[in-house]
C-alpha cells in the first residue's frame, strides 16, 4: 500500500494509527458537541486543544448525519464551514478534512484550505464531487452508507439507531458497495493512492451489524486501501452498554482498540486526548 503525502505530511500506512478530531459545526450533532451556535473562537479553542493533544487531522462538518437529522442547504453548509476552514488553515499546519457530500462545498472548502474530502455517501449522492477531488488533487475518504430514515428508531436516552436493515451478506455487501464508490473515483481519474475507505459504522446498520463489521474490519482493509474507522460515541455503543452519549468513552475506547487490531489506519473521534492514548498503547501492542 503506497504511502500518501498531503501537503507537508506523509501517511506511512501500517506504521502507526492516525487520529482525526471531529469539529461539528452544527447545532444538532448526535454527540452533543455541535459548535454552530458557539462562534468561531469556540471552534478554534477546541481545535487548539486537539492539536496540542497530537491530532493528525481536523475534520470539519456542517451537516449532522445522525438518524433523523434534517438536511442542510448548500448555502447554509457553506456559511457554516468556510470561515472555520479558512481560520484553521491560517492558524495550523495540521491537515484539515471537509466532511461533505456536496461538490460545491467540497470545492470551496479545498480553496479555503481543506486538504482531504470526507464523503459519507462515497460519491453516490453528488458524483460531481469526484471531479472536484480529481481537479484539485485532493485525497478522498469514501464511506459505505445505507442510511434510510424509514429504518431510524430513536430513544430519548440512547439516541438514534437503525433497525430492520437487511443485507444478503453483511461483509460481502459492504465491500461490494465500497468498491462501487472506488469505481466512481477511478472513472473520475482519482488515483488509488488518493483513496481511503470507511466501512460506515453506524450508517444504515443495526447494532449487531456494527459490532460484526468492526470485528471483521480486516476484511475491509484486505481490499487494498487505507481504512478510516469512526465508532466514536455512536449509538451501537450506547445500546450495547445502555449508556447515554455523554458516557461512552470506555465503549469508544474498546471499539478503537479492536478496530486498530483489525487494521484501522485512521480513527475519527470526539475524545481526542483519551483516544490518542488508546491508539498509542494499542499500536505498541499490535504493530
Amino acid at each position: 500500500m503506497e504511502n500518501l503525502t498531503v501537503k507537508n505530511f506523509t501517511f506511512e500506512w501500517g506504521s502507526r494509527t492516525y487520529l482525526m478530531g471531529i469539529l461539528n459545526i452544527t447545532p444538532d450533532s448526535f454527540s452533543g458537541d455541535g459548535l454552530a451556535d458557539q462562534g468561531l473562537e469556540a471552534v478554534l479553542k477546541q481545535a487548539r486543544d486537539f492539536v496540542k493533544e497530537g491530532v493528525d487531522i481536523l475534520d470539519v462538518g456542517g451537516e449532522s448525519t445522525r438518524p433523523g437529522a434534517a438536511p442542510v442547504s448548500e448555502g447554509e453548509e457553506l456559511d457554516r464551514v468556510l470561515p472555520v476552514v479558512a481560520a484553521l488553515a491560517a492558524e495550523f499546519e495540521t491537515l484539515i478534512s471537509i466532511d461533505t457530500y456536496k461538490s460545491t462545498v467540497g470545492r470551496e472548502a479545498v480553496k479555503a484550505g481543506a486538504a482531504i474530502i470526507n464523503d459519507v455517501w462515497g460519491f453516490r449522492v453528488d458524483p460531481d464531487l469526484a471531479g472536484v477531488a480529481r481537479e484539485t488533487g485532493t485525497p478522498v475518504i469514501l464511506m459505505h452508507n445505507r442510511s434510510n430514515p424509514s429504518n431510524a428508531a430513536i430513544k430519548e436516552k440512547l439516541g438514534g439507531r437503525y433497525v430492520g436493515v437487511e443485507y444478503q451478506n453483511l461483509l460481502a455487501d459492504v465491500k461490494s458497495e465500497l468498491l462501487g464508490s472506488v469505481k466512481l473515483a477511478h472513472q473520475a481519474g482519482i488515483p488509488d493512492r488518493h483513496i481511503l475507505l470507511d466501512p460506515g459504522i453506524g450508517f444504515g446498520k443495526t447494532v449487531e451489524q456494527n459490532l460484526e463489521l468492526l470485528n471483521r474490519l480486516d476484511e475491509i482493509r484486505d481490499l487494498g486501501y487505507p481504512v478510516l474507522l469512526g465508532p466514536s460515541r455512536k449509538s451501537f455503543i450506547g445500546y450495547t452498554l445502555d449508556l447515554p452519549l455523554d458516557d461512552r468513552v470506555e465503549g469508544t475506547a474498546a471499539a478503537v482498540a479492536v478496530g486498530i487490531a483489525r487494521g484501522a489506519d485512521i480513527v475519527r473521534v470526539h475524545d481526542v486526548k483519551q483516544m490518542i492514548r488508546i491508539a498509542r498503547m494499542t499500536d505498541a501492542i499490535v504493530r
